[in-house]
């Protein structure tokens, strides 16, 4: 599955208030969804020494894709494509790479 295909199935489950008018409902999903990542890496540095296992791996799977869902909503309410984001970011970051290289 690419970008393209991923948002246009993701955008068809989005059911929230003032859809394509209301860019705080899910930059707040993206906040909390991160949080519940940030938690579950917590957990496992506090409570298994760093190990991932795999009932973890697929709790940070879940949680990873919930973000994921979020930040395509994010870019539907500005107009923007997840490949636009991407292109985007790889660009900057090559930039940055080859001021510090």
């Amino acid at each position: 599955m690419n970008f393209e295909e991923y948002q246009s199935e993701a955008s068809q489950t989005a059911l929230y208030p003032r859809r394509m008018s209301n860019l705080e409902y899910p930059t707040l999903g993206l906040a909390g969804e991160a949080g519940e990542v940030a938690n579950i890496v917590k957990k496992i540095q506090r409570d298994h020494d760093g190990v991932i296992t795999d009932e973890t791996r697929l709790k940070l799977k879940d949680e990873l894709g919930d973000v994921l869902w979020y930040i395509s909503a994010c870019a539907d309410e500005l107009g923007l494509t997840l490949a636009e984001v991407a292109a985007y970011n790889v660009d900057k970051l090559a930039k940055r790479h080859n001021r510090t290289a």
